[in-house]
């Protein structure tokens, strides 16, 4: 049974190694600069292909930024607009027209406070356009591209004001008119985007409205479990793929209702929802630059002289913050999503809030949301430790059934088993607390590594930013198993230590070599914590310093 017990460690050690690995997020594909489409040039294989059928071949290359002949009108030339809300800072082009730039003002790029604000997308060479809206019709041509004209120059609201207007609007050389109309309020994160076709060319013509999100991924690993890359709620539920999930062939093409589909990363979101969730289409690319595109198709249109047709969006670009996300409906709060312990996570993610909000530090939430989980488990500890104190006893008649049978284990392990039912042990009951505490464990990584609530959240001392390991002072060289920064992770040697004091306290099971086995544990803990968020390791450390009074008053009182 010492040798299950050891077994149960091993393997729990084993499943949140594996379990990492295959949840941490991976680098997105980096840059080929011989791949970016040049100013003036287009490829054939990136011209965008016309959709108007349900069934028909996907765009493999849903946008292209440039091309030889825009089809605008000569009296009207691209320029920016901008966008200024208390929350944050809009730049739109009347290429497109298109979304280039957003910037969050309460959200800093790091911790130092002259940190300039948390950009969701930078325009560059290669990808120009982070939400567009297009007429997906062959009657338009160079449709990606088209310069609309605009009725104004920028906007500025402060809080209190009217919500405002920005329209753009294009007439085609036949006859085809497109206007988009977005409005925005100085409260929330929340954009509404009308787009409005219609035909004066005196023809049919078909098409769908085609939406569009591109963006480029961070070229770095995740340091925790978070997700980076296209998502959608699609027939009720949530779908994300990863960078590596749009490198293959298999890339997504889902047709049914789509409530919404995002780009996302571990803190912030740029998601939209249109109004009509009926069927429609959603694919999802990495560009050989490692762009991400995400592309939804409203349901072909037809078009007949001399009528309209008209779609609404609703556009959310913002933090992955529950109660925003929530207040802005549309079922975007799916996206918050922390997969199979989400049963668990939920509570816990709504419980560390509740207590934040009079506590007013996420540090001290963590901890009284820590005593509050031993409490609960405090009677499973306490008659876990106490089986242990009993077992300990036990030793010196265990060690002389296995010499006796040594040859003969069936018999072995019936006397042992006799002689746990004889003082009423349980020899399993060691192990089963932790095995019970493991999802909770994996509740908390999830909600702790990827929470926004804890991004640049302070604790205390050297701790400023609990969504990231703690490190003292900094060194220019680097550490094995650490990532950078560089420094002394107090945090994670107290827990190992706490761990091994813990590991001293607690009764001796098996014989010495097993014993020693164990004690590797603490060192095996303190490497896997080094690069955890440092509000996971004050979760473990405290639940450690708990534990260790537990075992202090079974001793005490035993002995």
């Amino acid at each position: 049974m010492e040798k299950r017990a050891i077994l149960a460690f091993v393997l729990s050690f084993i499943v949140l190694l594996v379990w990492m690995q295959f949840s941490a997020r991976k680098p997105a594909t980096p840059v080929d600069n011989n791949m970016i489409q040049q100013e003036g040039q287009i490829d054939k294989a990136v011209k965008p292909v016309d959709v108007t059928e349900p069934g028909a071949k996907a765009d493999q290359n849903i946008v292209s930024d440039q091309d030889e002949n825009t089809g605008s009108t000569p009296d009207v030339e691209e320029k920016e607009i901008t966008v200024e809300t208390p929350l944050y800072i809009a730049t739109f082009s009347n290429n497109g027209p298109s979304l280039t730039g957003f910037k969050l003002k309460k959200y800093r790029t790091t911790i130092d406070e002259d940190s300039p604000p948390v950009e969701l997308f930078i325009a560059q060479e290669y990808t120009k356009k982070h939400i567009s809206f297009y007429f997906n019709s062959l009657s338009v041509k160079n449709r990606d591209n088209l310069i609309f004209s605009t009725d104004k120059d920028s906007i500025v609201l402060n809080p209190g004001q009217k919500p405002e207007e920005l329209s753009f609007r294009y007439v085609s050389p036949e006859g085809i008119i497109i206007e988009q109309v977005f409005n925005f309020a100085p409260e929330g994160y929340d954009i509404t985007a009308d787009v409005k076709i219609t035909n004066s060319s005196g023809a049919m013509i078909n098409g769908n409205i085609k939406s569009v999100i591109n963006n480029l991924p961070p070229n770095q690993k995740g340091r925790y479990y978070s997700f980076t890359g296209a998502a959608a709620f699609f027939n009720n539920e949530l779908e994300d793929y990863k960078p590596g999930d749009l490198d293959d062939d298999d890339t997504p093409d889902l047709s049914g209702n789509i409530d919404w589909f995002a780009y996302e990363d571990e803190y912030f979101i740029s998601a939209v929802a249109p109004e009509e969730v009926k069927e429609a289409r959603f694919t999802a690319i990495m560009q050989p630059s490692g762009v991400i595109t995400a592309t939804h198709f409203s349901t072909p249109v037809e078009l007949p002289g001399a009528s309209e047709v008209s779609r609404k969006y609703y556009l959310f670009l913002g933090p992955r913050d529950t109660d925003i996300i929530n207040d802005f409906g549309h079922k975007l709060g799916k996206a918050i999503d922390y997969g199979f312990f989400s049963i668990i996570a939920g509570p816990l993610h709504f419980v560390l809030n509740f207590f934040n909000g009079f506590l007013h530090n996420y540090g001290f939430s963590i901890i009284l949301l820590t005593i509050i989980i031993k409490i609960i488990f405090w009677p499973l500890t306490h008659k876990s430790q106490k089986s242990m104190k009993e077992m300990q006893k036990l030793q010196p008649l265990m060690a002389k059934i296995r010499e006796k049978y040594k040859d003969n284990r069936e018999m072995m392990n019936k006397e042992l088993m006799g002689l746990y039912r004889t003082y009423k042990v349980n020899p399993m009951s060691g192990c089963l607390p932790m095995l019970i505490q493991i999802p909770v464990f994996f509740a908390l990584y999830r909600v702790l590594g990827s929470s926004i609530e804890l991004r640049h959240a302070p604790f205390a001392f050297w701790i400023n930013d609990l969504s990231a390991p703690d490190r003292l002072f900094s060194f220019p060289f680097s550490i094995p198993f650490m990532d950078p920064p560089y420094g002394i992770p107090v945090l994670t040697l107290l827990m190992g230590a706490s761990m091994f004091l813990q590991q001293k306290m607690q009764p001796m099971i098996g014989d010495p070599s097993q014993a020693k086995i164990m004690m590797f544990m603490p060192l095996i803990f303190t490497v896997m914590f080094i690069n955890f968020p440092s509000g996971l390791t004050l979760y473990w450390l405290t639940q450690n310093f708990l534990t260790i009074g537990q075992q202090y008053f079974i001793n005490k009182k035993s002995d």
